[in-house]
């Protein structure tokens, strides 16, 4: 049996145990979603958002990208921001890094690896506004392992940042947004930063909103 061929087949499982305990468990889904969440994660395979927070279908709008990163110009990331804060009204966005991250240590290094190298350099960003702090840490993986944590911030500030979050800051006070870290090595999640409506914002990233 093909690999591809177990996945459909434990998706049947999945279903019928689903139904076994809850009948109208699809039905529910069938023709809205109101997730309390907008998860913005690394794409890393071992952190799935509904898993390592024991939520089910339904609870958590997801954006997932390398390194978990807000960029600017990422319109994936700005539509789906842009869905979840204007259409389905999410209270809480969540940047949710973890510890170990490889997209972060590539970016620590010289080394070139293509078309990541452009999407990267924002790390690269990140450590070089915090080098002195940084170099201070002799030992690579608690270096590496910091940079997360601040890049989980910096990326958090972007969203701040942008005329989606601050429309909504101020009609609506929401949503807050929040940086988390997960422990590959315990499945444990620690925040890192929280920020709302009373974030102070540099004023050149303030837009004039009616």
């Amino acid at each position: 049996m093909e690999s591809h061929e177990k996945l459909i087949l434990q998706n049947r499982a999945w279903a019928q145990e689903r139904l076994k305990y809850d009948k109208d468990f699809f039905k529910r889904h069938l023709h809205v979603q109101t997730p309390e969440f907008l998860w913005i994660g690394c794409s890393d395979s071992r952190v799935p958002a509904n898993e390592v927070t024991g939520t089910e279908p339904g609870d958590i709008f997801v954006h997932r990208n390398i390194a978990n990163l807000v960029v600017p110009t990422d319109l994936n990331l700005l539509s789906v921001l842009q869905y979840a804060v204007q259409v389905l009204k999410v209270k809480t966005i969540i940047v949710c890094g973890h510890y170990g991250c490889g997209g972060v240590r590539a970016a620590m290094t010289n080394n070139e690896y293509g078309l990541i190298d452009k999407w990267l350099r924002a790390i690269k960003d990140t450590y070089r506004h915090n080098r002195d702090e940084l170099e201070k840490i002799e030992n690579i993986d608690r270096r590496t392992d910091r940079l997360v944590e601040l890049s989980v911030i910096e990326q958090c500030n972007n969203l701040a940042k942008t005329s989606i979050v601050q429309r909504a800051w101020k009609q609506e006070q929401r949503p807050t947004i929040l940086g988390w870290v997960y422990h590959i090595e315990n499945g444990l999640l620690d925040q890192v930063c929280s920020m709302d409506h009373t974030h102070e914002l540099d004023p050149i990233y303030r837009y004039l909103m009616d």
